[in-house]
């Protein structure tokens, strides 16, 4: 029996997460990340009051973000789009998303930081105008130690 290729999702919508997305939003987290956050992560930035965005499709969780709100920035902590969604311009869409919530909450840039070893969103990051302002040493775990964060901002 073959399987058939997810299709692309007709019509998206961003919308705010709520605590009865966490068992979905983390399905999704641990099958696209190596080192996942944990359900408790995000319940905790959902009750601190950072924006946490849901992302689907036909009532179908496809991806999510958190981005935190300081006095004059913004900071992306994490953004995700379900493997089967991937390279399918949903990431963009939702980071689009986010630099439209920084800016109407008055930010003057977005910070977000990105694996060393992950080209992909760090070239996406590059075509939307993040420049890479330091690195952080050994920030991620990786299997075999640790990784370098790139630390990346947008002015707005």
């Amino acid at each position: 029996m073959n399987a058939t290729a997810p299709q692309l999702p007709l019509n998206p919508m961003i919308r705010e997460m709520r605590e009865s997305d966490l068992r979905h939003v983390i399905l999704l987290e641990r099958e696209i990340f190596l080192f996942p956050w944990s359900l408790e992560n995000f319940a905790d930035s959902i009750r601190a009051g950072y924006l946490c965005n849901a992302m689907e499709d036909n009532n179908t969780l496809i991806g999510y973000s958190i981005l935190m709100l300081g006095p004059d920035e913004a900071h992306i902590l994490t953004l995700g789009i379900g493997a089967q969604w991937q390279k399918k311009g949903l990431g963009e869409m939702m980071l689009n998303h986010l630099i439209q919530q920084s800016a109407e909450h008055n930010a003057q840039s977005v910070l977000l930081d990105v694996r060393e070893s992950n080209h992909g969103a760090a070239k996406l990051y590059k075509q939307l105008g993040f420049e890479q302002i330091a690195t952080r040493k050994g920030y991620y775990p990786a299997m075999c130690g640790r990784e370098d964060a790139l630390v990346m901002r947008l002015m707005l």
